[in-house]
């Protein structure tokens, strides 16, 4: 019987879960681009890295070659590492030069931001602004860095 109510219990979680995410607007690491989209930089245990405008660390993969996503042709990559989109050109913030700031053409048409020539995605379960515990993941047959400024990877 106490099984049946864990099971019940864990239902109702998924099921009040789904409906509160549907309900809620979309934020933080999750959110799409609704206009164009700011990078920033924000100073972290690492260093000073590009984030979101919400402040969430912007990550590179090493497997991307001439600009080009190559997360999206894996299976369940996207997922975890959704492309920072945007609609109309990006907006550099403060420290960020507009000069390395680009876009490129994503399947479906959707746009996704580049830095210094490249692809910038977010992770799926950052737990928030400054959080840079997953730079060095690998993942997805390749490694996940962030960047600097100047268009380097911080290790």
């Amino acid at each position: 019987m106490k099984r049946i109510h864990l099971i019940f219990a864990g239902v109702l979680l998924s099921a009040a879960t789904a409906a509160g995410a549907a309900a809620a607007p979309r934020t933080g690491a999750r959110a799409h681009a609704d206009r164009a989209t700011v990078v920033g930089v924000r100073s972290t245990a690492l260093g000073k890295i590009l984030v979101n405008g919400s402040g969430h660390t912007l990550y590179m993969f090493t497997r991307d070659h001439g600009a080009r996503n190559s997360c999206v042709a894996i299976r369940e990559c996207p997922e975890a590492w959704p492309a920072l989109e945007t609609r109309g050109a990006p907006r550099a913030g403060v420290g960020v030069h507009a000069s390395l700031l680009g876009t490129i053409r994503l399947r479906g048409g959707a746009r996704q931001v580049t830095y210094a020539g490249h692809p910038l995605y977010l992770y799926s379960v950052d737990a928030g602004p400054g959080e840079t515990s997953y730079v060095g993941e690998r993942a997805f047959g390749g490694i996940w860095y962030a960047l600097s400024a100047g268009g380097r990877t911080v290790r």
